[in-house]
């Protein structure tokens, strides 16, 4: 049976499993036949032109895990953020495990989404913000919708600093041959509040998962949200990630997304503005081989005057690795006085490595400032002599020139010890023990 057939036959089932509102089974069945008329995205879309999905789609992916496993805290403590403190939401195999998890309901909801989505209590915010924002259309986020249940709730009131960041995990055991799980997350973001989020799936062995994920954000008036997405799974792993923002007057939401591993990772990132003077930031940095393939989709969608969006993406490609950046601007008339700011760099290491880049702008207002660009090349042949001459070996020196590319980005983390992880990711990425602390 083919995976889309197994889905839709598998829905029933699914509803039958979880406890189902009125309203929410309506919003479910409207989303499971979108998916039935639209069916996984192809290549003969405009928005896929340079990502397929056929191989990966020709496992048997299981839908439901028969078995519950558990994992303990010693075996996955390196993918946590163990140096400091943090609230942890964690799922193994798509199911919640609480011995790895620290919720909170202490003056912030940091809890799990079944409970949001079936427990009268949080009926208005479910009824206010689930499914929102996250596009209809879009066949991948409606097969999420339909199946939505497992995945991490958070929910800041107005006028609150959280005092420690949120890391939101998910692994996968491989205890099936092959395992298909879509977590749903909703952020919603009070007046005034600040936190920072760190979300990560990762796969414990070898076997395929495909990871259909859906996250809504939604940022108040003056919210400052900054939010971090760590893909570093291994070569079977593949990753579709879906993640709609809504922002509102004088807020700043910051996205942050650094893919290094997997199989294929799709990250659909999609901005939208709902009052003025507020800011968006995309920022990316991708460092690939083997035959790993990363797709970076992102809308900025301005229809308010007077706001601000910047997106600065680096990709470092090597063997036979293939990356894709389609990011597009829109400006409706009503956003005057707009500055978007649209950058793609990329460096290719090897004959045989690919980059497919498509900065886009729409613009309808006649009194903005918007500009993007593009580069495609090799390193710099001059500097990498420069510095051997002064005694640098050559490994190293190509190291420290793909860092310097990358900096611009890692320099706009926030939180010190993620700094930290992630200089030393890159470091073992690019095969050289330098700590880049310069």
């Amino acid at each position: 049976m083919e995976l889309k057939e197994k889905l839709l036959s598998s829905f029933m089932a699914f509803e039958e499993r979880v406890d189902v509102q009125t309203e929410l089974h309506n919003v479910r069945t409207a989303a499971i036949k979108n998916f039935e008329n639209k069916g996984f995205p192809t290549k003969k879309e405009e928005s896929w032109k340079y990502t397929s999905l056929s191989a990966i789609l020709k496992n048997d992916f299981t839908v439901f895990p028969k078995t519950e496993n558990s994992i303990q805290y010693s075996d996955v403590k390196k993918y946590f953020l163990h140096e400091i403190d943090t609230y942890k939401v964690v799922f193994v195999d798509g199911v919640f495990a609480s011995n790895l998890s620290s919720t909170t309901h202490d003056g912030i909801d940091v809890c799990l989404m079944a409970s949001a989505l079936n427990r009268p209590k949080y009926k208005m915010v479910i009824d206010t913000y689930f499914n929102k924002i996250a596009s209809k259309d879009e066949s991948l986020t409606s097969l999420n919708t339909a199946f939505a249940n497992e995945g991490a709730y958070i929910n800041i009131p107005k006028s609150k600093v959280v005092d420690k960041p949120i890391e939101i995990m998910y692994f996968s055991t491989g205890s099936e041959a092959a395992l298909l799980v879509q977590p749903r997350n909703l952020v919603i973001v009070g007046e005034n509040s600040h936190v920072q989020i760190i979300e990560r799936h990762q796969s414990l062995n070898d076997n395929p998962v495909l990871t259909n994920s859906v996250t809504e954000i939604f940022a108040q008036k003056r919210a400052i949200v900054d939010y971090y997405k760590i893909q570093n799974d291994n070569l079977e792993a593949n990753l579709i990630d879906n993640t709609y923002v809504s922002q509102k007057q004088e807020s700043h939401v910051s996205v942050h997304t650094f893919s290094f591993g997997g199989n294929l990772t799709r990250n659909n990132l999609n901005f939208y503005h709902f009052g003025e003077r507020l800011t968006s930031t995309l920022n990316g940095i991708t460092i690939i081989g083997d035959k790993q393939h990363v797709d970076h989709y992102t809308l900025v969608h301005h229809a308010t005057p007077n706001c601000e969006s910047f997106q600065d993406y680096k990709g470092i490609y090597s063997d036979r690795s293939t990356g894709v950046f389609n990011g597009k601007v829109y400006v409706e008339r009503e956003a005057q006085k707009t500055n978007a700011f649209q950058k793609s760099n990329n460096i290719l290491l090897s004959d045989k490595a690919t980059i497919n880049a498509k900065p886009q702008l729409e613009i309808f207002a006649d009194d903005v400032k918007c500009s993007h660009g593009c580069t495609i090349g090799q390193l710099d042949e001059t500097a990498m002599f420069y510095m051997q001459q002064r005694g640098i070996p050559k490994k190293e020196a190509k190291a420290l020139l793909m860092y310097a590319f990358s900096n611009a980005v890692i320099e706009n983390i926030k939180i010190p010890e993620l700094k930290q992880r992630i200089t030393t990711i890159i470091a073992n990425k690019l095969g050289v023990k330098i700590g880049f602390d310069l």
